[in-house]
């Protein structure tokens, strides 16, 4: 340890007092204030970190971090305050903390940790600030609501125009008419008109296969 005295010269006589019998320069650390403090912010989280000056290794290794934020039009008195349990010079605040479309500003300071023995400290001055604000959480794109709306409105009109073929081609039967529309490019063979009885089934079956087909492309 060391012996701390203070001299002086008072009313014309030097005196010697003792401050500090016992001084240990490990017991009354303070450091200087983290340096280029940074912030990132996205739509999950917002991650902050900084830099040391003038800090030994073997100290850098043992401090501990207070992270202090705000909503940035307010006051520091009402800010949020975070001890961190690590001794990296980063943090990350998840967004669930965060407010969405508002400023936010940040600062940290540092100590030797209170779990260390060999030396202790009191808190250093606080630094600089960074100001971030959270990105908004993207909203479902009006693509995915246009294809789930299509979904709920192919179904019913998908059976009501079966339900017009059905009808129509039962109308063709009774007059010995062609079915209207693309039926009546329905043919057997080349030359040769196919009948409604024979037409009807096979448009079913290929328009319920567009109607199959083009769900699964809509999922």
């Amino acid at each position: 340890g060391y012996r701390v005295s203070l001299q002086g010269n008072f009313f014309g006589r030097n005196h010697t007092y003792m401050t500090f019998p016992e001084y240990n320069p490990r017991k009354h650390i303070k450091l200087d204030p983290p340096l280029n403090i940074q912030s990132n912010a996205t739509a999950s989280k917002c991650q902050i970190w900084w830099s040391l000056w003038n800090v030994p290794w073997y100290l850098a290794e043992i401090l501990q971090y207070e992270l202090q934020y705000k909503e940035h039009s307010t006051s520091w008195e009402v800010a949020l305050n975070k001890t961190l349990p690590s001794s990296l010079p980063q943090v990350e605040i998840e967004a669930t903390e965060l407010r969405s479309g508002i400023a936010y500003a940040a600062r940290v300071r540092c100590k030797v940790s209170e779990d260390e023995n060999s030396y202790h400290s009191q808190w250093s001055e606080w630094s600089q600030t960074t100001v971030f604000q959270r990105t908004d959480v993207p909203k479902v794109s009006e693509k995915i609501l246009n294809i789930k709306t299509m979904q709920f409105l192919f179904i019913p009109l998908s059976f009501g125009t079966l339900l017009y073929l059905f009808w129509n081609c039962k109308l063709s039967s009774r007059t010995q008419k062609n079915c209207p529309f693309f039926l009546k490019c329905c043919f057997l063979t080349i030359g040769q008109k196919a009948s409604p009885a024979l037409t009807f089934p096979r448009q079913l079956l290929s328009f319920s296969h567009s109607i199959v087909c083009t769900m699964g492309i809509l999922r």
